[in-house]
């Protein structure tokens, strides 16, 4: 086969000419005309490729020990880039980054303060902002003006901002920005805890014959991670989250976090801004929850015959969920959450009022967890039978389920130690976020785990020496005494469902004194020697 070249200018010598090659040389035919431009063509005979090499010849062996070394080349061990040392910001930049920091900007909610971004929003944040602000808020049902045309005194002024970080889920482009991604991560941790007690207070209201363990499969049945796609097309949302994917044909690896992340951060803002009802009606009338759907019900198990009186505003009477979410206490009511305590301490533990444990333990429990606290009421009634109730709630706490409850099931401290959980995460979140203004998300939640571990809330129990006070069966009482195993998850039981009365009856403030001055959950104060 002949291959001809472009035709180009012809030397002036033959001896420019040179081909080097490990082949015969090409035959060349130069053809030279003086009566037309000096032009020559090239005609190349193609060549066989070049035999495969013996299998025992040096040259294949030494070729194919390169490829290995070079398939096989251990990669270089670059440091992290967060490792890498970075010249430290003089005093003076770091000053004006403290001072112009929206964190410190407000005052009257350290808590919402502590979920802005560090920095102000940039150009790039704006244009997201004007582009798809309005139609996730009135996806959401809120109006469609600028949140900052508020007043100062109102949370809701930070709504705008809060939402855009709420959508900014890790696997977007904005997520790349530090204050972006920090601010979206730190709402997601809050968010979480907040549905959790959303559910537990809501669940423990409407069922209130019912053990924790069926209130946390319908928990896990509406706002586990596989169903949450659901709700967030429900609301028409997706395209928010996902703006150039269809979501539906995405493989759940890459739909399921991004949605998990953005629906507990959303919740986090809304709590934020507007408190727990706007929790609820987002919910149930915004996603459609329904807790009454064939998929959301518990698995089918032997139940307990549940013989004693529930308080009269629940007998016969299922609770919605506007009734939890537009609930107030009344003026003399004796506790901060009166409906909650009566869903979790039944009218029977009146029968106990009065036994040895009555006499001879809760004075010391008293006195070694600061009760009663001083209360100032209307009339000197309100007080002692604030105080009774909340030694009937004391003895509650300590009441192991091996003693009652398979003659009583509601006798025993389960329901307690449910929203006990619930209320010591989100008390824990708020303190981490308040403390820590610059951490991320991801290592909030590291170090929330590490502090609330099971183990550690009950060994603070025991070193208060309140385990003595555990009212355990007569069959059981040297097995759980003696054996570490079963002793220490009842004292950790113990010790949140102490959280659990305390929020019910004083509300929140006092978890926060039990946790962090009585119980020293962050380990700070000085140990007796």
């Amino acid at each position: 086969m002949e291959l001809s070249s472009s035709l180009i200018p012809f030397p002036n010598k033959l001896s420019d000419i040179s081909f080097s090659s490990s082949f015969s040389p090409f035959p060349l035919q130069l053809h030279r005309n003086p009566s037309k431009p000096q032009k020559f063509r090239v005609f190349a005979v193609a060549v066989d490729p070049p035999q495969e090499l013996p299998r025992n010849s040096p040259q294949r062996l030494l070729k194919e020990l390169a490829q290995r070394k070079k398939a096989t080349a251990p990669k270089k061990n670059v440091p992290p880039k967060r490792f890498i040392l970075k010249p430290p910001v003089d005093d003076k930049k770091l000053t004006e980054r403290f001072l112009n920091s929206p964190q410190l900007s407000l005052k009257q909610f350290p808590l919402l303060s502590s979920c802005l971004p560090f920095m102000k929003l940039n150009n790039a944040d704006q244009t997201w902002i004007d582009e798809y602000l309005l139609e996730a808020k009135q996806a959401l049902g809120y109006p469609l003006e600028k949140s900052e045309e508020l007043g100062d005194d109102n949370p809701a002024k930070q709504f705008d901002t809060l939402l855009y970080m709420a959508f900014q889920h890790p696997s977007c482009d904005r997520t790349k920005v530090k204050h972006v991604r920090n601010a979206h991560s730190r709402l997601g941790f809050l968010g979480q805890y907040v549905l959790e007690l959303a559910f537990a207070e809501f669940f423990l209201q409407r069922y209130p014959r019912e053990s924790p363990g069926p209130m946390r499969e319908r928990v896990f049945a509406l706002i586990g991670k596989r169903n949450m796609p659901k709700w967030i097309k429900a609301a028409s949302l997706q395209n928010l989250i996902f703006p150039y994917d269809d979501m539906d044909r995405l493989p759940r690896k890459d739909r399921e976090p991004p949605v998990k992340s953005v629906f507990w951060a959303l919740f986090g803002a809304i709590y934020l801004c507007f408190g727990m009802p706007e929790v609820y009606r987002i919910l149930f009338e915004v996603f459609g929850m329904d807790p009454e759907a064939e998929d959301c019900q518990p698995r089918l198990r032997r139940q307990l015959e549940d013989v004693d009186y529930v308080s009269v505003e629940f007998e016969g009477n299922k609770l919605s969920w506007q009734d939890v979410a537009t609930y107030k206490p009344p003026g003399d009511a004796l506790f901060a959450h009166p409906r909650l305590f009566r869903a979790c301490v039944p009218p029977g533990m009146h029968r106990f009022r009065g036994n040895i444990w009555d006499y001879d333990c809760k004075p010391q429990v008293m006195q070694t967890l600061g009760y009663p606290l001083a209360v100032t009421d209307r009339i000197p009634e309100i007080t002692e039978a604030r105080n009774i109730e909340l030694g009937l709630g004391l003895q509650l706490c300590f009441m192991h389920p091996s003693k009652y409850k398979f003659l009583h099931p509601r006798f025993c401290f389960e329901r307690l130690e449910y929203v006990g959980q619930k209320i010591q995460d989100i008390v824990m979140a708020e303190r981490l976020l308040m403390k820590h203004l610059d951490a991320p998300g991801r290592w909030l939640q590291e170090r929330h785990r590490r502090t609330l571990m099971n183990k550690f809330c009950g060994r603070y129990l025991r070193e208060k020496n309140l385990h003595r006070f555990i009212i355990y069966a007569e069959q059981v009482q040297d097995s759980f005494e003696n054996n570490r195993r079963l002793r220490n998850p009842a004292t950790s039981a113990v010790q949140q469902a102490l959280h659990g009365l305390s929020y019910t009856v004083y509300g929140k403030p006092d978890v926060r004194r039990l946790m962090f001055e009585v119980f020293d959950f962050e380990q700070i104060q000085p140990k007796t020697v």
